[in-house]
């Protein structure tokens, strides 16, 4: 053991002698180092800050160390931002497919969005038959399967996409505006839409999947009273069946079934194409002409009938947990009601605006009775339903239906105030240029203007209308579509005895359950 520290000590001894010689070094280039910087330094390098000068007079100092946002001191909130210029276009061709059409020139690309009125309320008793036509689109064309057609669109660089809402079946395109890839990309959305083959493997597979989702769905309370809330809003009407379908109408399903489904209701006279990326006008009556060709001839849809009103009623649904989920509703409106601004800036200030809203105030900030509460006006083609969804501890359901009630009452007989109308036309104003802020926001946009049939112009009347409105404006409006003796109640957790209440109970709605408009601002 000594002879092993005795070899030690001098690689010790070594290595203190670097480390002395390094800071030796050191010390002598600092000393070497010019005492007092160039002239030129003593403009630019800040001086040092005297803590107790920064104690004294914090907003001075900051004030001297950070330069001033003069372009943050002259922003005007009260003035909406800038908005895009949108040049829309608008025709119809030969085949009476209505054409939306927006020259965007800033990246070599195109987005195409088909619509078609075949949606859910199109299921005619069979309910999930849109749903599952829809899902089958790009299952099989010819003699190409679903990985042929996805290896098709990957080559070339194009995205497909579609889905079905209750209003509507839709199916988009993404695309470079490049000839070789442009065409072929079309001529592959056109086969895939036009002609799906709806093979009998596919068909089995996604039937499964939808069953299995059926069943999935009894474990998920929101889901269960989101089916309930449509069913009892809208009872004999297209609207309120599941577009999911159920176990029974998917199992009587074939794949004729659907491919009469597909001829009926994809066909040019029932289409609306959405085009919106670089390329002139001229091209884009080529490229809506070209699809509109290859699709079915037929005719539109007619428009689906107004539901009957309802009264007032109260379901609950056991559900084995700790929570119970309200949803609260009633009719509001079709996308053509001339209240639709008013009620859509009424609806932000109740409940659609998060933390800022009139009910997250009442029902969370005042009496912690649910981490959120929200509200959500949905206009459709027929009257589409206005919801308020929470969910709360299952002793609570009494005082949240009580406050929820009181909270519609009172914004029905006196309107918002004008501290939160000023915030709300502030809000969205400020949101709106997100709207049109890339070309899948504007293409979507144009569906929706499309398939409403909606002026060109209606992002614009919308947000002159918005700006016009008074407290008084959507006190009235909210008094002439919401009578409280039509609200629904659903409730969804552990038991309790349904009491009976005045006719004006309030009732929630289900928040992600459905979707039956295009992705949009909601406006």
């Amino acid at each position: 053991m000594a002879a092993d520290t005795s070899n030690r000590r001098p690689l010790v001894l070594l290595v203190l002698a670097i480390l002395a010689a390094i800071v030796l070094s050191f010390l002598l280039l600092r000393d070497d180092a010019p005492q007092t910087p160039p002239a030129a330094s003593e403009e630019t390098t800040a001086q040092p800050v005297d803590p107790a000068q920064v104690e004294a007079e914090p907003d001075t100092v900051v004030a001297e160390l950070l330069p001033e946002l003069h372009s943050l001191q002259q922003v005007d909130l009260d003035q909406p931002p800038a908005r895009r210029n949108l040049d829309l276009q608008h025709w119809t061709t030969e085949q009476g497919a209505r054409v939306y059409f927006m020259q965007a020139e800033e990246l070599p690309m195109l987005d195409v969005q088909l619509l078609f009125a075949a949606g859910a309320s199109r299921d005619s008793g069979l309910p999930g038959l849109a749903t599952m036509t829809n899902a089958m689109l790009n299952e099989g064309t010819g003699d190409q399967d679903a990985g042929t057609i996805a290896a098709g669109f990957e080559r070339l660089g194009a995205q497909f996409s579609n889905s079905s809402h209750r209003d509507m079946a839709l199916a988009g395109l993404r695309t470079l505006t490049a000839t070789d890839k442009l065409d072929p990309a079309l001529a592959l959305f056109a086969e895939v839409i036009a002609r799906p083959s709806f093979p009998q493997d596919a068909f089995e597979r996604l039937r499964n999947q939808l069953l299995a989702s059926l069943q999935f769905r009894l474990q998920r309370p929101a889901a269960l009273a989101s089916e309930a809330f449509w069913a009892d809003l809208y009872p004999d009407h297209p609207y309120g069946s599941l577009p999911e379908g159920q176990a029974d109408s998917l199992q009587s399903m074939t794949p004729e079934t659907l491919r009469q489904f597909h001829e009926q209701y994809y066909t040019a006279g029932n289409a609306v194409i959405a085009l919106v990326g670089d390329i002139n006008r001229e091209r884009a009556e080529r490229l809506a002409q070209r699809l509109a060709d290859a699709l079915p001839e037929g005719p539109a849809a007619p428009v689906i009938a107004e539901p009957q009103p309802i009264t007032s009623s109260h379901r609950h649904i056991d559900f084995n947990g700790q929570q119970t989920h309200i949803l609260v509703g009633q009719h509001g409106i079709s996308r053509h009601d001339p209240d639709y601004a008013a009620l859509y800036v009424g609806n932000q200030i109740l409940g659609g605006s998060g933390f800022g809203s009139r009910l997250m105030q009442e029902i969370r900030e005042s009496r912690g009775l649910s981490y959120s509460v929200s509200s959500r006006l949905i206009p459709m083609q027929a009257t589409g339903p206005v919801m308020i969804s929470m969910q709360t501890r299952a002793d609570q359901v009494d005082l949240a239906l009580e406050v929820i009630h009181q909270s519609l009452d009172a914004f029905i007989s006196e309107g918002p105030t004008e501290a939160e109308l000023t915030r709300t036309k502030r809000q969205i104003n400020g949101e709106f240029p997100l709207s049109t802020a890339n070309n899948a926001a504007i293409v979507a946009q144009l569906g929706m203007i499309g398939f409403y049939e909606l002026p060109l112009n209606h992002l614009q009347l919308f947000l002159d209308q918005m700006q016009a409105l008074t407290t008084e404006d959507i006190r009235a409006a909210f008094a002439r579509h919401f009578n409280p003796e039509q609200r629904l109640v659903i409730t969804v957790g552990p038991a309790m005895v349904v009491q009976d209440t005045a006719p004006a109970e309030p009732e929630a709605a289900a928040p992600e359950a459905e979707t039956n408009v295009i992705p949009e601002p909601e406006i």
